[in-house]
């Protein structure tokens, strides 16, 4: 798609844009639920059958569990090179998340009262990841990783083993980790192994981690059951780039995400046509060079979008309506029009800071919301395993400071046990 904002039927055009809606178009609803019902009622046989069926794989054959002395081999096996770039990653995917931390509160106010929260990890979370085409060992270390420093002290890990193939980079990244347990088992099925607990899979309290239509699917109707990280749909990029600019440079930054998967979204705005030609013969050039250009190709041609603005400082409002999910600003001063910018996922300043260096080594977590998502939501952080309690204490002078009050809206609520608690306090 191009579009130039000064044109008319511009306004309709970029409605289309953000209202187009890339998840699967299939209805797979009543397959996710059948799936999940078959995992609650029948536990193991049902996962051992849909293994079967899914991955062709016997779990009985093959072992239930991924052995930790597999995990740890598959660590000591790596190329020196490669486990140096895993553990510079996990070290700064850590020390980002370590100042997510929140801090407990307890304070007394002017009322005497004694109020505060106290937060608490939660017991134990479930890792999901992807088997296949989609196994990224950098997604193990972005999941686990900051469950292990809000303190989840049972990480369970999930993951397809489809006809036996295992990817060992996801098993050391596990291994970098700190993951507890592995089991074969992939699909709609594996999170509901998760949710509700089968005699071999222990039940979490939070699932995280990417996955297909059906994980995604399986996660949404689970929620409630099980706390969530997000439903994720196709990932995104908008890169806002002016004709100082590479356009190879930018060219590859669009390529990076269309990479990922053939509903997966590239997006420039820019200011300059001259430059927009620039990107687009230059995509076209990349294209023919990638391992992965069937995807890519698919993904630019069928959702690839160049906009030209008079002036990239009109932006702002066209970035928040698409709210993307990685919004790269590749010009001179990116913190200005950084502070224009509400809805975005993950934001990153500077011609040089391609998207990319965030998904493996940049800190901040790779895992964001998707297809507008992010105007309500973040992406993952250490308080996805975290929860928050509140506490109340009033000495008797206290209460009867606020207590009166507390009676009255009890009793115009129509409640009078509510107000009795209160007032046979007072009244003592």
């Amino acid at each position: 798609m191009r579009l130039d904002a000064r044109e008319g039927g511009f306004a309709a055009a970029f409605d289309r844009l953000v209202s187009d809606r890339r998840e699967s178009a299939n209805d797979i609803t009543a397959g996710v639920t059948a799936i999940l019902a078959d995992v609650r009622e029948n536990g193991d046989a049902a996962l051992a059958r849909l293994t079967s069926r899914f991955d062709r794989i016997d779990l009985d054959s093959a072992g239930w569990e991924i052995p930790a002395e597999e995990r740890r081999e598959a660590l000591r096996s790596l190329d020196p090179a490669l486990r140096e770039a895993l553990e510079t990653a996990a070290a700064r995917i850590r020390a980002y998340h370590e100042k997510q931390r929140p801090e407990d509160r307890d304070e007394v106010d002017a009322a005497g009262v004694r109020m505060g929260a106290r937060w608490t990890a939660v017991e134990s979370a479930g890792l999901y990841v992807p088997g296949g085409l989609a196994s990224y060992p950098s997604s193990v270390l972005m999941n686990a990783i900051p469950a292990r420093v809000a303190g989840v002290q049972r990480l369970t890990m999930t993951t397809p083993t489809p006809d036996g193939r295992l990817n060992p980079l996801v098993l050391a990244a596990a291994e970098i980790a700190g993951v507890d347990q592995i089991f074969r088992i992939g699909g709609a099925q594996a999170v509901a192994a998760l949710a509700y607990g089968t005699a071999r899979v222990p039940a979490v309290d939070v699932v995280v981690g990417p996955g297909n239509a059906w994980v995604a699917e399986a996660k949404r109707q689970l929620y409630g059951t099980v706390g969530i990280d997000m439903v994720a749909g196709p990932s995104e990029i908008l890169v806002v780039a002016d004709a100082r600019n590479d356009p190879e440079w930018i060219a590859a930054d669009l390529l990076s995400q269309a990479e990922h998967d053939a509903t997966a979204q590239s997006i420039l705005f820019t200011d300059d046509h001259g430059f927009a030609d620039a990107v687009a013969a230059a995509v076209d050039r990349q294209l023919a060079q990638l391992a992965t250009e069937e995807t890519a190709r698919r993904s630019w041609t069928n959702y690839g979008a160049i906009i030209v603005f008079a002036d990239l400082a009109e932006t702002p409002p066209y970035i928040d309506r698409l709210a993307p999910e990685h919004l790269a600003l590749a010009i001179d001063d990116p913190d200005a029009l950084f502070a224009q910018v509400r809805h975005a996922g993950s934001v990153f300043l500077g011609r040089h800071t391609p998207e990319a260096v965030g998904d493996y080594v940049g800190g901040p977590n790779h895992v964001l919301p998707t297809g507008r998502r992010a105007r309500f939501s973040s992406g993952l952080s250490v308080l996805d395993f975290m929860k928050r309690t509140s506490f109340l204490a009033c000495t008797p002078a206290s209460l009867g400071v606020i207590g009166p009050a507390a009676v009255q809206l009890a009793r115009a609520e129509g409640l009078p046990a509510h107000a009795r608690s209160v007032a046979i306090r007072l009244e003592s």
